[in-house]
């Protein structure tokens, strides 16, 4: 099969779905143009902020984008090249972006509410409490697959004599050194934004030279740590990107990630088409291997494997707890709900190309020419294969090296921050006594403490440091099962949602029904896998072993709760007993749209 054709037929598919069923979404659940958002009535200054198009397309884009869409499909081509392209297009099209879309558009609807707030408005409070600590349970695991797969792609490799291999360690030292700019750049440019008001060809202009300036100062002063060094500087980052507020560092780093990862989709398309052009481009890996193999059956493994790009519960926290809180026009949802997850299985789609293309000389089996009998983590091949494509059109080497190990890196990192932010929310949100949007801003009694955005941090970096140890690969099962769990609570409550407001929910019945199918099945599997761990391994193995064992049953009892209290109120709730809520307003809301307060009497 040639890579070219194969990414042409997915980018026509991708783009049908969204121009097609996008739009026919947005007409039968009442998209209205004329209705003032959230972000703009209840605007706040920290979680209620109004932002263009494309920068919330940015945030959302960027945090849903993490590692995902590469690890999974990639892991997943075990079965071979085309189920997984087939997952890819038919959940991306069908279940992840309608499962995206949803989740942000019902929360505008409602106050921008988070998807706790909305199961307990919908379900009850019982539903939400136990929701809040699967959500807060999942986060942990994100974080903690999430930065080992960081931090392992930043470390040095070691030389055969002792010390660092600055040759081989390069690469990963500059994209250290430019993640860590990183940071200090955003808050920069963030600042500069609001400062100046920038917009336009002059916010893009000033985030290209702040990204080339970047990348000039890490490629001359690379960072060379190890595993736990890394680990450390990512959590001390971590706790800054969850609790400093939205528009100080997510927001203005979302917009420069975007921009990074464009051009590193750009890249990848015209490095396949040149490759194409020169008879390198023909993908070599098997089409199909069987409904089974040592990773296990095809149902559920692969649907649980490749998350990101085809569907991703995760995808909703980042939806209703950030993204309905900065959209500026109703119709923008659309873009950013639906168009973003379309975009990023596209992205899937290249990691796919990419791997086939390199799979005679790269492979995650360790038999391949250029990894020297090591197997190569999906990372390495996506980044190996997208620079290959580069030198061919005549980037050099060296760049293109580092500017694609920069940049799958920040795949996961703008992930991580978004769910470090998400986490802490949750686990506030868990003690609030309201079911406001708002309620983690009262800062009476204990929330005093538990609402404080510093300390819900801290206590939600300490289970993940833990589970870090373990290695993304011994987590990934455990996050793809827990992952698209969640995705399938928020397609029932989507559909609950949908039903008491008397919109039509019929599309979402489906992606249900086979979504707790498929991830109760992993579940089981993990525990029992988990279990079987526990019988034969060293002490820190097993300390592992016992904390996933723990994880596995928790997300299980729980899942099985608030899916069962769903369903429930799915068949008895009666359609159209719940309309939308009534319009809430801050005072910065008010006054910038220039509402006046109604009269007290």
């Amino acid at each position: 099969m040639n890579g070219i054709v194969l990414m042409l037929v997915a980018a026509v598919v991708l783009a049908c779905g969204y121009l097609l069923y996008g739009r026919w979404l947005s007409n039968k659940w009442g998209v209205d143009a004329k209705a003032l958002t959230p972000a703009r009535r209840m605007e706040d200054g920290k979680s209620f902020s109004p932002a263009s198009a494309f920068t919330v397309f940015s945030h959302q884009f960027s945090s849903i984008c993490g590692a995902g869409p590469v690890t999974g499909t990639i892991v997943a081509m075990a079965f071979g090249w085309l189920p997984v392209v087939l997952w890819v297009l038919i959940g991306g099209i069908f279940f992840g972006a309608v499962h995206d879309f949803g989740a942000l558009y019902a929360s505008m609807k409602n106050n921008g509410k988070s998807l706790a707030q909305l199961i307990e408005k919908y379900i009850g409070k019982t539903g939400r409490r136990l929701f809040l600590i699967f959500s807060w349970l999942f986060c942990i695991i994100v974080i903690a697959a999430f930065t080992s797969m960081v931090c392992g792609t930043f470390k040095y490799t070691p030389a055969e004599a002792g010390g660092i291999d600055f040759a081989k360690s390069y690469a990963a030292g500059c994209a250290g050194t430019i993640s860590i700019l990183f940071t200090f750049v955003a808050i920069a440019f963030g600042w500069a934004q609001r400062k100046f008001n920038l917009d336009g060809a002059k916010e893009f202009v000033v985030a290209v030279v702040a990204i080339v300036l970047m990348f000039a100062v890490g490629m001359q002063f690379p960072l060379y740590l190890d595993l736990n060094q890394w680990i450390a500087v990512v959590m001390v980052y971590l706790v800054f990107a969850g609790a400093m507020p939205i528009q100080t560092l997510k927001q203005p780093r979302d917009y420069l990630t975007t921009i990074m990862m464009v051009v590193m989709i750009v890249c990848a398309v015209l490095g396949i088409v040149v490759l194409g052009v020169n008879g390198q481009a023909t993908i070599t890996a098997p089409v199909f291997t069987g409904f089974s193999t040592k990773s296990g059956m095809m149902f559920p493994v692969l649907f649980v494997s490749v998350a990101c790009g085809a569907l991703s519960g995760f995808h909703s926290l980042v939806s209703s707890s950030t993204s309905s809180k900065q959209v500026s026009n109703e119709t923008d949802a659309v873009k950013v709900g639906y168009g973003a997850m379309v975009l990023e299985s596209f992205v899937g789609v290249l990691a796919i190309i990419i791997a086939g293309i390199m799979f005679s000389d790269m492979n995650t089996a360790g038999t391949g020419a250029l990894n020297n009998g090591v197997a190569s983590t999906p990372f390495q091949i996506f980044a190996a294969g997208i620079a290959r494509g580069m030198q061919a059109f005549g980037v050099d080497g060296t760049v293109a090296t580092v500017f694609m190990t920069m940049n799958v890196s920040a795949l996961a990192l703008t992930s991580l921050d978004a769910v470090a932010r998400i986490a802490r929310t949750s686990f506030s949100e868990f003690f609030a006594k309201s079911n406001d949007a708002l309620a983690i801003e009262d800062k009476s009694g204990a929330m005093k403490v538990l609402g404080n955005p510093w300390f819900a941090t801290l206590v939600t970096l300490i289970p993940g440091l833990a589970l870090t140890f373990g290695g993304y690969l011994a987590i990934w099962p455990l996050f793809g099962a827990s992952n698209q769990l969640l995705g399938g609570m928020t397609m029932i409550t989507l559909a609950v949602f949908c039903k008491c407001t008397g919109r039509k929910g019929a599309m979402l019945y489906v992606p249900v029904a086979f979504l707790l199918c498929c991830t109760f099945t992993s579940l089981v599997q993990s525990i029992m896998g988990c279990v079987t761990a526990l019988s034969a391994g060293t002490a820190a193995s097993v300390f592992n072993s016992v904390l996933q064992l723990v994880f596995a049953i928790l997300l299980v009892v729980l899942g099985l709760i608030v899916a069962v209290n769903c369903l429930r109120e799915l068949f008895t709730k009666e359609s159209g007993s719940l309309p939308d809520e009534e319009p809430e307003w801050s005072e910065l809301g008010r006054k910038n749209c220039g509402v006046e307060a109604p009269e007290t009497k």
